[in-house]
């Protein structure tokens, strides 16, 4: 499965963006937040990716941020959220946005998406209210509040890390998110799951 795509950007459309990786163009499709963050036509850009495959299509899904991916794989899980709808969801709430709406129940926010009605946006909110925190940036319970781990490649991959080794996804966020408060944004992924392994343990 095609997981990213490092190339140009060679078009976008309403709805889409071709990237170049070298000479061969894939069409992908975005949500509009993704394609306002893969810059100019003619920019070198990189975009995380799904694959979705039915009996009669087959498409290429592209985020900003793997974290975006994430929530969008989530979203396509609920009955009547298909790939089109899950994009638009995505367009209208930020994955910060729409974390705070599931873990608060608040389906009107979730319903602002074109395609949402007040009744998909229930069973949005009712079904992911729990899986919230499990996700980078997801809010996860701790005794005096809500805390959010940041949104990212490096801190996304290190907190599937914690999880691979037997962590609580709450847990493994919550230690993600303390190591880049101490190691910066610009942390790299071994550097943040040194420092997240011993935040979990302690």
């Amino acid at each position: 499965m095609i997981a990213k795509l490092s190339g140009r950007l060679d078009s976008i459309g309403e709805d889409w963006a071709i990237v170049d990786v070298q000479g061969v163009g894939y069409l992908v499709h975005c949500s509009a937040r993704t394609l306002n963050a893969l810059g100019e036509v003619g920019e070198a850009c990189t975009v995380h990716t799904d694959m979705q495959v039915s009996e009669n299509d087959m498409r290429l899904l592209g985020f900003a941020e793997s974290a975006e991916r994430d929530w969008f794989r989530l979203l396509t899980q609920v009955q009547g959220v298909g790939s089109k709808v899950g994009l638009a969801i995505l367009s209208a709430l930020s994955t910060g946005e729409l974390r705070d709406a599931c873990a608060a129940g608040d389906a009107t926010s979730v319903a602002r998406a074109n395609g949402v009605g007040p009744k998909l946006a229930g069973r949005i909110v009712n079904e992911l209210k729990d899986k919230a925190g499990a996700l980078p940036g997801g809010a996860t319970g701790s005794g005096t509040g809500a805390f959010s781990a940041p949104v990212g490649g490096a801190s996304a991959d290190a907190v599937s890390a914690l999880e691979n080794l037997g962590f609580k996804p709450n847990v493994a966020a919550q230690a993600v998110a303390r190591a880049v408060e101490e190691l910066g944004e610009g942390a790299g992924e071994g550097e943040l799951i040194r420092v997240a392994l011993k935040k979990a343990a302690g």
